[in-house]
Protein backbone atom coordinates (compact mmCIF):
# COMPACT_ATOMS: atom_id res chain seq x y z
CA UNK A 1 0.00 0.00 0.00
CA UNK A 2 1.27 3.47 -0.85
CA UNK A 3 0.21 6.42 0.35
CA UNK A 4 0.76 9.84 -1.35
CA UNK A 5 -0.02 12.95 -0.21
CA UNK A 6 0.32 16.60 -1.41
CA UNK A 7 0.43 20.05 0.59
CA UNK A 8 -2.80 18.39 2.41
CA UNK A 9 -1.31 17.87 5.84
CA UNK A 10 -3.20 18.89 9.07
CA UNK A 11 -1.27 20.36 11.87
CA UNK A 12 -1.83 18.17 15.37
CA UNK A 13 -2.04 20.95 18.33
CA UNK A 14 0.08 19.63 21.27
CA UNK A 15 -3.10 19.75 23.42
CA UNK A 16 -4.81 16.80 21.43
CA UNK A 17 -3.40 14.50 23.94
CA UNK A 18 -5.96 11.75 22.65
CA UNK A 19 -4.42 11.18 19.51
CA UNK A 20 -1.56 8.65 19.90
CA UNK A 21 -0.31 7.13 17.01
CA UNK A 22 3.05 5.14 16.87
CA UNK A 23 5.51 7.92 15.91
CA UNK A 24 8.03 7.46 12.95
CA UNK A 25 11.56 7.06 13.94
CA UNK A 26 13.47 9.87 12.10
CA UNK A 27 16.32 8.01 11.43
CA UNK A 28 13.83 6.70 8.83
CA UNK A 29 13.96 9.92 6.73
CA UNK A 30 16.34 11.51 4.48
CA UNK A 31 16.11 15.42 3.49
CA UNK A 32 18.73 16.86 1.75
CA UNK A 33 19.69 20.29 3.18
CA UNK A 34 18.39 23.36 1.23
CA UNK A 35 20.35 25.86 0.48
CA UNK A 36 20.46 29.05 2.43
CA UNK A 37 19.45 27.59 5.60
CA UNK A 38 21.80 25.06 8.12
CA UNK A 39 20.68 22.58 10.53
CA UNK A 40 22.35 23.63 13.62
CA UNK A 41 20.58 26.40 14.88
CA UNK A 42 20.02 26.92 18.51
CA UNK A 43 16.82 26.15 20.28
CA UNK A 44 14.68 24.48 17.26
CA UNK A 45 11.45 23.20 18.35
CA UNK A 46 10.65 19.74 18.90
CA UNK A 47 9.36 18.10 15.42
CA UNK A 48 7.64 14.50 15.63
CA UNK A 49 5.88 12.74 13.23
CA UNK A 50 2.87 10.59 13.37
CA UNK A 51 0.86 8.21 11.59
CA UNK A 52 -2.58 6.58 11.01
CA UNK A 53 -5.85 8.82 12.26
CA UNK A 54 -9.01 7.01 12.56
CA UNK A 55 -9.49 7.58 8.96
CA UNK A 56 -5.97 6.42 8.49
CA UNK A 57 -4.46 9.73 7.01
CA UNK A 58 -0.87 10.33 7.66
CA UNK A 59 -1.10 13.54 10.11
CA UNK A 60 2.35 15.45 10.52
CA UNK A 61 3.01 17.07 13.86
CA UNK A 62 5.03 19.85 15.31
CA UNK A 63 5.51 20.37 18.59
CA UNK A 64 6.93 23.56 19.75
CA UNK A 65 9.88 23.24 22.35
CA UNK A 66 10.40 25.42 25.48
CA UNK A 67 13.36 27.35 23.86
CA UNK A 68 12.35 30.03 21.82
CA UNK A 69 14.78 31.77 19.34
CA UNK A 70 12.26 32.88 16.95
CA UNK A 71 13.63 30.78 14.09
CA UNK A 72 11.98 26.88 13.00
CA UNK A 73 13.57 23.91 11.13
CA UNK A 74 13.98 23.94 7.32
CA UNK A 75 16.30 21.61 6.66
CA UNK A 76 14.68 18.07 7.56
CA UNK A 77 11.22 19.37 6.81
CA UNK A 78 11.09 19.12 2.89
CA UNK A 79 9.33 22.19 0.84
CA UNK A 80 6.52 19.26 -0.35
CA UNK A 81 5.95 15.62 1.12
CA UNK A 82 6.19 12.50 -0.94
CA UNK A 83 5.27 9.64 1.88
CA UNK A 84 5.56 6.43 0.91
CA UNK A 85 5.17 2.94 3.15
CA UNK A 86 5.40 -0.43 2.88
CA UNK A 87 3.20 -3.03 4.72
CA UNK A 88 -0.06 -4.19 5.58
CA UNK A 89 -1.37 -1.91 7.54
CA UNK A 90 -0.10 1.95 9.08
CA UNK A 91 -0.53 0.82 12.52
CA UNK A 92 1.79 -1.91 11.98
CA UNK A 93 4.52 -0.82 10.28
CA UNK A 94 5.03 3.00 9.57
CA UNK A 95 9.29 2.24 9.75
CA UNK A 96 9.27 2.27 6.22
CA UNK A 97 8.04 5.73 4.69
CA UNK A 98 10.21 7.78 2.68
CA UNK A 99 10.54 11.00 2.45
CA UNK A 100 11.71 13.19 -0.80
CA UNK A 101 11.36 16.72 -2.57
CA UNK A 102 8.56 16.95 -4.73
CA UNK A 103 8.36 20.13 -6.80
CA UNK A 104 4.64 19.77 -8.29
CA UNK A 105 3.68 23.97 -7.93
CA UNK A 106 2.42 23.29 -4.12
CA UNK A 107 5.43 24.11 -2.42
CA UNK A 108 4.15 26.98 -1.08
CA UNK A 109 1.76 25.64 0.88
CA UNK A 110 4.78 24.22 3.32
CA UNK A 111 6.55 27.59 2.81
CA UNK A 112 3.85 29.74 4.66
CA UNK A 113 3.24 26.22 6.49
CA UNK A 114 6.72 27.32 8.41
CA UNK A 115 5.65 30.84 8.64
CA UNK A 116 2.31 29.44 10.28
CA UNK A 117 4.45 27.89 13.19
CA UNK A 118 6.90 30.97 13.49
CA UNK A 119 4.04 32.75 13.70
CA UNK A 120 2.24 30.59 16.69
CA UNK A 121 5.48 30.34 17.99
CA UNK A 122 5.92 34.33 18.41
CA UNK A 123 2.42 33.83 20.17
CA UNK A 124 3.03 31.58 22.30
CA UNK A 125 6.46 32.74 23.71
CA UNK A 126 5.78 36.12 22.89
CA UNK A 127 2.53 37.90 22.90
CA UNK A 128 0.97 35.74 25.76
CA UNK A 129 3.73 36.33 27.81
CA UNK A 130 3.55 40.09 27.38
CA UNK A 131 -0.47 40.45 26.65
CA UNK A 132 -0.81 43.58 28.59
CA UNK A 133 2.22 45.37 26.83
CA UNK A 134 0.90 44.51 23.56
CA UNK A 135 -2.75 45.74 24.32
CA UNK A 136 -1.11 48.68 25.09
CA UNK A 137 0.78 48.81 21.84
CA UNK A 138 -2.82 48.34 20.28
CA UNK A 139 -4.21 51.97 21.73
CA UNK A 140 -1.24 53.62 19.72
CA UNK A 141 2.15 53.84 18.74
CA UNK A 142 4.96 55.86 20.58
CA UNK A 143 8.22 54.09 19.69
CA UNK A 144 10.10 54.29 23.30
CA UNK A 145 13.40 52.91 23.09
CA UNK A 146 14.01 52.12 27.15
CA UNK A 147 17.02 52.57 28.96
CA UNK A 148 16.64 50.85 32.76
CA UNK A 149 19.80 51.45 34.88
CA UNK A 150 19.08 53.62 38.09
CA UNK A 151 16.49 55.75 36.46
CA UNK A 152 13.65 54.85 34.14
CA UNK A 153 14.35 56.49 30.74
CA UNK A 154 12.35 56.53 27.70
CA UNK A 155 13.07 58.42 24.49
CA UNK A 156 11.19 58.49 21.18
CA UNK A 157 13.16 56.46 18.40
CA UNK A 158 13.42 56.13 14.62
CA UNK A 159 15.67 54.24 12.47
CA UNK A 160 16.63 54.28 9.04
CA UNK A 161 17.89 50.78 7.97
CA UNK A 162 19.14 49.03 4.58
CA UNK A 163 16.59 46.51 3.18
CA UNK A 164 19.35 43.57 2.67
CA UNK A 165 17.81 40.66 4.55
CA UNK A 166 20.97 40.34 6.15
CA UNK A 167 20.79 43.02 8.25
CA UNK A 168 17.16 43.45 10.23
CA UNK A 169 17.72 46.23 12.65
CA UNK A 170 15.31 44.51 15.27
CA UNK A 171 17.66 41.64 14.73
CA UNK A 172 21.28 43.46 15.62
CA UNK A 173 20.06 45.99 18.27
CA UNK A 174 17.30 43.88 20.17
CA UNK A 175 14.38 46.21 19.17
CA UNK A 176 11.74 45.14 20.28
CA UNK A 177 8.00 45.77 19.71
CA UNK A 178 6.61 48.93 20.22
CA UNK A 179 10.60 50.84 20.65
CA UNK A 180 11.50 52.15 17.23
CA UNK A 181 9.65 53.57 14.18
CA UNK A 182 11.89 52.11 11.67
CA UNK A 183 11.72 52.44 7.77
CA UNK A 184 14.14 50.38 5.12
CA UNK A 185 15.26 51.36 1.82
CA UNK A 186 17.60 50.43 -0.63
CA UNK A 187 21.14 51.69 0.86
CA UNK A 188 19.80 52.92 3.69
CA UNK A 189 19.42 56.39 1.69
CA UNK A 190 18.14 59.47 3.20
CA UNK A 191 17.10 61.95 0.01
CA UNK A 192 17.35 65.38 0.36
CA UNK A 193 14.56 67.52 0.82
CA UNK A 194 14.62 69.11 -3.02
CA UNK A 195 14.11 65.63 -4.71
CA UNK A 196 10.56 65.43 -3.86
CA UNK A 197 8.54 63.11 -2.18
CA UNK A 198 9.80 59.57 -1.42
CA UNK A 199 8.47 56.71 1.04
CA UNK A 200 11.50 57.90 2.93
CA UNK A 201 10.77 61.51 3.83
CA UNK A 202 6.93 60.78 4.44
CA UNK A 203 7.91 58.61 6.95
CA UNK A 204 10.71 61.08 8.31
CA UNK A 205 7.62 63.63 8.44
CA UNK A 206 5.54 61.30 10.74
CA UNK A 207 7.55 60.01 12.60
CA UNK A 208 9.61 63.58 13.89
CA UNK A 209 6.31 65.94 13.25
CA UNK A 210 3.71 63.06 14.71
CA UNK A 211 5.16 60.80 16.58
CA UNK A 212 7.71 63.57 17.86
CA UNK A 213 10.83 61.19 17.75
CA UNK A 214 13.98 62.06 19.64
CA UNK A 215 16.68 60.47 17.85
CA UNK A 216 17.10 59.43 14.55
CA UNK A 217 19.57 56.43 13.83
CA UNK A 218 20.39 55.70 10.23
CA UNK A 219 22.03 52.74 10.11
CA UNK A 220 24.32 51.28 6.86
CA UNK A 221 26.57 48.34 6.66
CA UNK A 222 29.20 46.32 4.94
CA UNK A 223 29.36 44.62 1.76
CA UNK A 224 26.09 46.93 0.57
CA UNK A 225 25.22 45.69 -2.83
CA UNK A 226 22.96 49.25 -2.99
CA UNK A 227 26.67 51.18 -2.72
CA UNK A 228 29.02 48.90 -4.53
CA UNK A 229 25.56 49.17 -7.45
CA UNK A 230 26.28 53.62 -6.83
CA UNK A 231 30.14 52.81 -7.05
CA UNK A 232 29.91 50.93 -9.97
CA UNK A 233 27.46 52.19 -12.60
CA UNK A 234 28.32 55.27 -15.30
CA UNK A 235 26.28 58.34 -14.44
CA UNK A 236 24.42 58.50 -17.60
CA UNK A 237 22.75 55.25 -16.89
CA UNK A 238 19.48 56.23 -15.88
CA UNK A 239 17.71 54.07 -17.34
CA UNK A 240 16.35 51.83 -14.25
CA UNK A 241 14.31 52.50 -10.56
CA UNK A 242 17.47 51.66 -9.05
CA UNK A 243 19.86 54.16 -10.51
CA UNK A 244 17.18 56.72 -9.94
CA UNK A 245 16.98 56.02 -6.29
CA UNK A 246 20.84 55.12 -5.65
CA UNK A 247 22.08 58.46 -7.49
CA UNK A 248 20.66 60.44 -4.98
CA UNK A 249 24.08 59.15 -2.80
CA UNK A 250 26.35 60.42 -5.55
CA UNK A 251 27.77 62.96 -3.12
CA UNK A 252 29.33 60.42 -1.10
CA UNK A 253 30.39 58.78 -4.31
CA UNK A 254 32.30 61.35 -5.17
CA UNK A 255 33.75 61.94 -1.59
CA UNK A 256 34.80 58.50 -1.11
CA UNK A 257 36.84 58.19 -4.51
CA UNK A 258 38.47 61.49 -3.96
CA UNK A 259 39.53 60.89 -0.05
CA UNK A 260 41.07 57.07 -1.21
CA UNK A 261 41.72 56.93 -5.02
CA UNK A 262 44.74 54.72 -4.45
CA UNK A 263 42.36 52.26 -2.55
CA UNK A 264 40.95 49.05 -4.96
CA UNK A 265 37.33 48.78 -5.41
CA UNK A 266 36.05 47.01 -2.63
CA UNK A 267 37.99 48.97 -0.11
CA UNK A 268 36.55 52.46 -1.49
CA UNK A 269 33.16 50.54 -1.49
CA UNK A 270 33.97 50.20 2.38
CA UNK A 271 34.84 53.94 2.53
CA UNK A 272 31.52 54.84 0.69
CA UNK A 273 29.36 52.86 2.81
CA UNK A 274 30.23 55.47 5.77
CA UNK A 275 30.70 58.74 3.90
CA UNK A 276 26.76 57.93 2.18
CA UNK A 277 25.93 57.13 5.77
CA UNK A 278 27.13 60.71 6.88
CA UNK A 279 25.67 62.25 3.36
CA UNK A 280 22.38 60.79 4.65
CA UNK A 281 22.61 62.41 7.91
CA UNK A 282 23.52 65.77 6.38
CA UNK A 283 20.34 65.23 3.69
CA UNK A 284 17.97 64.94 7.37
CA UNK A 285 19.20 69.20 8.15
CA UNK A 286 17.27 70.09 4.59
CA UNK A 287 14.10 69.66 6.23
CA UNK A 288 13.34 72.42 8.31
CA UNK A 289 11.49 71.06 10.79
CA UNK A 290 14.18 68.44 11.17
CA UNK A 291 16.97 71.07 10.98
CA UNK A 292 15.15 72.96 14.05
CA UNK A 293 14.24 70.34 16.65
CA UNK A 294 18.24 69.36 15.63
CA UNK A 295 19.71 72.85 16.89
CA UNK A 296 17.65 73.08 19.53
CA UNK A 297 18.63 69.79 21.15
CA UNK A 298 15.02 68.56 20.46
CA UNK A 299 16.53 65.69 18.37
CA UNK A 300 19.44 64.03 18.15
CA UNK A 301 20.64 62.51 14.89
CA UNK A 302 22.97 60.02 14.91
CA UNK A 303 24.94 57.41 12.15
CA UNK A 304 25.75 53.55 12.96
CA UNK A 305 27.96 51.44 10.71
CA UNK A 306 27.18 47.20 11.38
CA UNK A 307 30.20 45.21 9.80
CA UNK A 308 28.50 41.79 9.63
CA UNK A 309 31.70 40.02 8.84
CA UNK A 310 33.27 40.48 11.94
CA UNK A 311 30.05 41.85 14.01
CA UNK A 312 31.11 44.96 15.24
CA UNK A 313 28.92 47.98 15.42
CA UNK A 314 30.66 51.79 15.51
CA UNK A 315 28.11 54.55 16.15
CA UNK A 316 28.32 58.21 15.83
CA UNK A 317 26.45 61.88 16.30
CA UNK A 318 26.05 64.36 14.08
CA UNK A 319 26.77 67.44 15.41
CA UNK A 320 24.13 69.51 14.12
CA UNK A 321 24.81 72.92 15.35
CA UNK A 322 28.27 72.81 13.76
CA UNK A 323 27.53 71.31 10.69
CA UNK A 324 26.08 73.13 7.41
CA UNK A 325 24.26 71.98 5.31
CA UNK A 326 23.41 75.41 3.37
CA UNK A 327 27.10 76.26 1.85
CA UNK A 328 28.28 74.88 -1.15
CA UNK A 329 29.75 71.23 -0.88
CA UNK A 330 27.76 71.20 2.80
CA UNK A 331 30.40 70.68 5.68
CA UNK A 332 29.18 67.77 8.37
CA UNK A 333 31.08 67.50 11.56
CA UNK A 334 30.49 64.37 13.58
CA UNK A 335 31.21 63.63 17.73
CA UNK A 336 30.99 60.58 20.15
CA UNK A 337 32.37 58.01 18.56
CA UNK A 338 32.23 54.47 19.98
CA UNK A 339 32.92 51.43 19.08
CA UNK A 340 30.85 47.93 20.16
CA UNK A 341 32.55 44.87 19.35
Amino acid sequence: MVWRIRSKARWIVPSMASLRPPSISKDSFHCPPLSGFTSSLVGLPKRSLACSDPKNQLIYSAEAGENHSGLLPSVERNLTLRLEASGASSAQDCTNIKAENVYDGNSRVDLFGEMKMRFLSFKKHKYLEEREHFRTLAEAQAPKLSCVLNLQVQEQFMVIACADSRVCPSNILGFQPGEAFIIRNVANLVPPLENGPSETNAALEFAVNTLQVENILVIGHSRCGGIETLMSMQDDDNSSFIHSWIIKAKTAKLRAKAAVPHLNFEQQCRHCERESINNSLMNLLTYPWIEERAKKDMLSIHGGYYDFLNCTFEKWDLDAKNSNVTEKGARYLVKDTMYWY
